[in-house]
C-alpha cells in the first residue's frame, strides 16, 4: 500500500481540489438561482440553522472518524465500536437539537426556526451513520471516490432538488430539502461504496482507545472554532454592525482560499502521514515537502492579493467597499500562517499528539481575543493585524509540535521556506511594477489585474526556469517531477530529451 505513496498523495490532491472546485462553482450555480427564486428571510433562516448544524456537527462523533483514520493497528473491533459510538451520538445530538430547537429560536429571537432546527436534525443521523464509511475510505486513500460523492451529492441536493422545490413554492423547504437529499444521498453513497462490519459492539478497551484520540481532537477543534468566531464578536460588540460588515468580508476574502488550500492538503494528508507515521524520515521528508510546496503557492498570492487589494475589493465588491482594503492587507500577510499551520494540524493528528493539539488551539482562542480587543482601539484595521498576530503565534506554536514530532530542525524548517520568500520577492516586484504603470495609464481594474496576473505568472516561471534551485528548492523540483511523471506517457515522450 505504501508504494508510491507521494504520487498517490499528488494524485489526491487533484482530485480532492477538482471536488471542491466543482463544489465551489455548483454552490455559486445554486446561489444564482436560488436567489432569485427565494427572499432574504428564507436565506437568513437557513443561514442561521447552519450555524447550529456545524456546531453541533464539532460535537456529533467525539472524533471517532478521525480516530479511525489515525490508528497505527486497526480491526473489526474498531469498526463496530466505531460504528456504534457514531450512530449513538448522532441519535443523541438529533434528539437534543429537535428539543433544544423552540430555545435555540427564542436566543437568536427567531421563532420560525423551530421547525427548520427540528427537520436539519436528520442531518446528523445522516453524518452519523456514514462516519466509519467515510473514515475507512480515507484510511485507504479512496480520494477520488470521496471527491466525487462530495461533487455529485451536493449537485443533486442544490442545483437539480433546491432550485425544482422553490419553483414549487416550498420557500425555506427548499433548501432544507435540498441539505438533507444530499445527506441522505451521500450516506446511502458511502454506505453501499465502501462496507464494513455494522453489527453494534460496545467494548470498552476499543471504545477507550478510540475516544482517548477523539476527545483531544475534539477539544482542538472547538477550539479552533472559537477561534475563527471571537474576533467578529469583539468586531460587533464594541464597534458595531458597520464595522462587522466590512471586517466580515475582508476576512471572508482573505480566509477563504487559505481555508480551500488548508482543506485539501489536511484531506490527503492526514491519512498519508497517519500510514508512515512509524516511520519518522518518511514523515519528516512528507512534511518538509508539504511546508515548501504550500509556501511556493501561497507566499506569491500573499504578495499580489497586498498589491492589488483596491482593484480586487473594487472588482469583486464595488466601489461601497473601499474600507474593506486596508484589512485585506494586512490580513494577506497572514494568509501562509493560516494556510501552513493546517500542515501541522495535519500532522499532529496523524501522529496522535491530540492533546498536544489541543492546548496549543486553546492559546489560539485567547490570542485572537487579545489581539482583536487591543486592535480594536485602531479600527477595523487593528482588528485585522492582531489578528494576524495571533495567527503567526499558532503557525510557531503548531510548527513546533511538527518539529518535534519529525526530529525536523528548525534551520531545515525556515530553509524550507526560503525558496518561497525569494519567489515571492521577484513575483512581488513584478506585481508592483505593473500595478504602478497601469494605473498611471487609468487602466480599468479589471485590466489591471489581468495584466498583473499576467506578469506575475510570466516572471515566476522564467525565474523558476533559469534558477530552479533558487526559486523552487529542492523540495519544488523533487515535486515538479513527481507532477510531470503523472503525465500521460504520449505526453512525457513528446518532451525535451
Amino acid at each position: 500500500m505504501r508504494q508510491g505513496l507521494a504520487k498517490r498523495s499528488v494524485v489526491g490532491m487533484f482530485w480532492t481540489g477538482l471536488s471542491m472546485g466543482a463544489l465551489a462553482v455548483a454552490e455559486v450555480v445554486a446561489l444564482l438561482v436560488l436567489a432569485r427564486l427565494l427572499s432574504p428571510p428564507e436565506f437568513g433562516l437557513y443561514a442561521a440553522a447552519l450555524i447550529i448544524v456545524k456546531l453541533a456537527t464539532i460535537f456529533e462523533n467525539l472524533g471517532v472518524a478521525p480516530a479511525i483514520v489515525q490508528r497505527p493497528e486497526l480491526d473489526d473491533r474498531h469498526l463496530r465500536v466505531g460504528f456504534t459510538l457514531s450512530l449513538t451520538l448522532s441519535l443523541l445530538i438529533a434528539a437534543l437539537a429537535w428539543l433544544a430547537a423552540p430555545a435555540i429560536a427564542h436566543a437568536m429571537r427567531l421563532m420560525e426556526l423551530v421547525p427548520v432546527v427540528r427537520a436539519t436534525s436528520v442531518v446528523f443521523l445522516c453524518q452519523g451513520v456514514a462516519l466509519v464509511a467515510q473514515a475507512v475510505a480515507q484510511r485507504t486513500l479512496r480520494f477520488e471516490w470521496l471527491a466525487a460523492v462530495d461533487a455529485i451529492t451536493f449537485t443533486i441536493g442544490f442545483v437539480v432538488a433546491a432550485p425544482l422545490m422553490a419553483l414549487a413554492g416550498f420557500g425555506i423547504w427548499a433548501l432544507v430539502g435540498a441539505l438533507v437529499t444530499q445527506n441522505i444521498l451521500r450516506a446511502i453513497v458511502l454506505l453501499v461504496g465502501q462496507p464494513h462490519p455494522k453489527r453494534l459492539l460496545l467494548e470498552r478497551r476499543a471504545a477507550g482507545e478510540l475516544l482517548y484520540f477523539g476527545g483531544g481532537f475534539t477539544i482542538a477543534r472547538l477550539c479552533n472554532y472559537l477561534a475563527t468566531q471571537v474576533d467578529k464578536l469583539i468586531v460587533g460588540r464594541w464597534l458595531g454592525a458597520e464595522s462587522l460588515g466590512i471586517y466580515s468580508l475582508a476576512s471572508q476574502l482573505m480566509t477563504t482560499p487559505a481555508v480551500i488550500i488548508g482543506q485539501i492538503l489536511d484531506r490527503v494528508l492526514f491519512p498519508t502521514m497517519a500510514l508512515v507515521q512509524q516511520e519518522p524520515a518518511r514523515l519528516a521528508r512528507a512534511y518538509r515537502s508539504a511546508v515548501a510546496a504550500c509556501a511556493l503557492v501561497v507566499l506569491p498570492a500573499s504578495v499580489i492579493v497586498a498589491i492589488t487589494a483596491p482593484e480586487l475589493v473594487l472588482v469583486l465588491l464595488g466601489p461601497r467597499w473601499n474600507a474593506v482594503v486596508a484589512p485585506l492587507q494586512v490580513l494577506a500577510v497572514g494568509m501562509l500562517f493560516r494556510t501552513s499551520y493546517k500542515l501541522s494540524d495535519s500532522i499532529a493528528r496523524a501522529t496522535g499528539v491530540v492533546y498536544a493539539r489541543a492546548w496549543r488551539q486553546a492559546i489560539f482562542v485567547v490570542a485572537v481575543a487579545t489581539g482583536a480587543f487591543l486592535g480594536r482601539f485602531w479600527g477595523v484595521t487593528g482588528v485585522a493585524a492582531g489578528v494576524v498576530a495571533a495567527v503567526a503565534t499558532n503557525f510557531l506554536l503548531m510548527a513546533h509540535l511538527s518539529l518535534r514530532v519529525t526530529g525536523i530542525r528548525w534551520s531545515d524548517f525556515i530553509g524550507a521556506h526560503a525558496p518561497a520568500l525569494a519567489l515571492a520577492s521577484v513575483v512581488g516586484v513584478s506585481a508592483w511594477i505593473t500595478v504602478d504603470q497601469m494605473r498611471l495609464l487609468d487602466v480599468s481594474p479589471l485590466i489591471l489585474l489581468l495584466n498583473v496576473a499576467i506578469a506575475a505568472g510570466v516572471t515566476g516561471l522564467i525565474s523558476c526556469w533559469l534558477l530552479p534551485t533558487l526559486f523552487l528548492g529542492r523540495d519544488g523540483q523533487s515535486m515538479l517531477r513527481l507532477i510531470a511523471g503523472l503525465a500521460p506517457a504520449w505526453l512525457q515522450r513528446s518532451g525535451p530529451g
